[in-house]
């Protein structure tokens, strides 16, 4: 890792040669795609829809593995639905899966898990209101190329009220959430290595 980069989660929990080793990044970048699948399956009771935890696992990912980790992640968890693995909310994968309004939410996990890996990369994972402005633009970036997508097929209105309305309380909640275990996440980390607070 670039010495100018502020450690990630993931890398403080291996200190040693300050990289992860390339078959401890496949097997966190492996156990993302499961958290993620699991996620996507998972349906939690909430107004005005049932939500999954599927996006909160984005920002998370984004927020523990990095840039080049998360975005490996997602790749490789995109990947196993375009080659038709049922790891998707819905009951469809492959390239027909994909094509469909659900596309764009896929493009803007990659987008989230990047930009959020970015930032905290460069110290917003500092503080908790730091790291939950990542989350926030990794959760636009979801926002925008989903709803980009989902236009481009349906129009602006079913967009806005399929792609949107029903969605945002959840997901506001979901970024909270994701601020708050990786936040605890970081302070567990650094109790185990004795500072006062994170890199």
């Amino acid at each position: 890792m670039d010495n100018r980069l502020s450690p990630t989660l993931a890398a403080s929990l291996w200190r040693g040669d300050g990289a992860l080793p390339l078959l401890r990044a496949a097997a966190l970048a492996f156990a993302g795609t499961i958290a993620l699948t699991l996620a996507a399956k998972t349906k939690v009771p909430f107004y005005p829809v049932p939500m999954t935890l599927q996006s909160m696992v984005v920002l998370m990912i984004g927020a523990a593995y990095g840039l080049r980790l998360g975005a490996a992640t997602l790749m490789l968890y995109i990947g196993e639905g375009l080659a038709g693995l049922p790891v998707f909310a819905g009951v469809g994968a492959g390239p027909a899966y994909m094509a469909g309004v659900t596309g764009g939410y896929l493009a803007g996990f990659l987008a989230a898990a990047t930009i959020i890996g970015f930032l905290v990369e460069r110290g917003w994972a500092r503080s908790w209101p730091s790291l939950l402005g990542a989350m926030l633009f990794g959760q636009a970036a979801i926002y925008a190329l989903g709803l980009s997508w989902f236009a481009a097929l349906l129009g602006w209105e079913k967009a806005i009220a399929g792609g949107l309305a029903p969605f945002y309380l959840a997901d506001s909640f979901k970024t909270l959430l994701a601020c708050a275990l990786v936040s605890a996440a970081w302070k567990g980390v650094m109790r185990l290595r004795g500072d006062s607070q994170k890199p």
